[in-house]
């Protein structure tokens, strides 16, 4: 029976250890690997708190998400995914962050709760037009207009829990098979390269998480807040330096260790030094590169505290 093609990616003829990868760890969760980046931050708030006036607001959550869209770029073997027992690399690249939405309950109390956005980052632009791409998708789910998700999960509560059991079923099947729809698919904010959960909005540390089993992102990464943390400088001097926290979720199964660090890394480079990797948000900067593709593209010059 010939392989029905995926809307969202194209089988990858991988080495024989990654074909068989698949046979031995079924789940992500079998194939977790987790990873802490620590990221010297003085750059970073500098930058955001320049844009602290602007009519253009900028914060840590539009820097991470530029970082990984650089990152995946950069290093593509990251952008794959596992499904049915092979590997398939993703047809562009796609983003989804989750922010804080509030809610107005019927006794008039706002209660805040987290919605998820997701950007398909694969189109040439610059970090100005990223932003305001973010802001207005942030703007809808703040507005209590009611999202995709929103509708999936009212129309998923509506069933009876073991028609529910019976549809979550045919969902995973049907994934497995390349038979879910395109526009499922393509609103799902599951179905990602990488999923950006920004905790230091939150005044929280980051969490090691899972990798969820429905989807098939194989990239989650836990933000937390800036902390002052003392670290030894090269001639000895103690000093606190403030340091954004990273922690990383893997899938073993797309690519080694090895390469999942070097994407990290080209994360952790452009948030050292954002205005550099990302340029202005105003209209009267005359920054008019794209993030990606870049020809300064380097491999040093960049702050990673170790």
């Amino acid at each position: 029976m010939p392989l029905i093609p995926r809307f969202d990616g194209d089988v990858v003829r991988a080495g024989s250890l990654r074909r068989f990868m698949p046979f031995l760890m079924k789940g992500r969760n079998e194939s977790i690997v987790f990873y802490d980046a620590y990221v010297d931050a003085t750059r970073l708030q500098q930058f955001v708190a320049s844009y602290e006036d602007s009519p253009v607001p900028v914060g840590v959550t539009h820097c991470l998400v530029a970082a990984c869209n650089l990152g995946l770029a950069e290093n593509p073997a990251m952008n794959r995914f596992v499904m049915g027992g092979r590997m398939y690399e993703r047809n562009g690249r796609w983003l989804t962050f989750s922010m804080k939405r509030k809610s107005l309950r019927a006794d008039g109390v706002h209660k805040e709760k987290l919605a998820t956005v997701k950007l398909h980052t694969e189109a040439p632009r610059t970090f100005a037009e990223l932003v305001r791409e973010i802001n207005e998708k942030i703007g809808v789910n703040r507005s209590g207009e009611k999202t995709y998700e929103d509708k999936e999960y009212g129309l998923f509560e509506m069933l009876p829990r073991p028609l529910m059991e019976l549809a979550t079923a045919l969902v995973f099947w049907l994934d497995r098979n390349n038979l879910l729809p395109g526009f499922f698919i393509e609103s799902d904010g599951m179905f990602t390269s990488m999923f950006i959960a920004n905790l230091g909005s939150l005044g929280m540390d980051p969490a090691y998480h899972h990798l969820y089993e429905y989807g098939n992102c194989p990239l989650f990464c836990m933000v937390g807040q800036v902390k002052d943390e003392l670290k030894m400088s090269q001639d000895g001097v103690v000093e606190a330096i403030p340091t954004l926290h990273l922690r990383y979720s893997f899938d073993e199964r797309i690519e080694d260790g090895l390469n999942a660090r070097y994407g990290i890394d080209a994360m952790c480079r452009v948030l050292s030094d954002p205005e550099h990797w990302l340029g202005c948000v105003d209209d009267n900067g005359g920054d008019t590169h794209h993030l990606w593709p870049r020809d300064d593209w380097e491999t040093d010059g960049f702050r990673i505290l170790k």
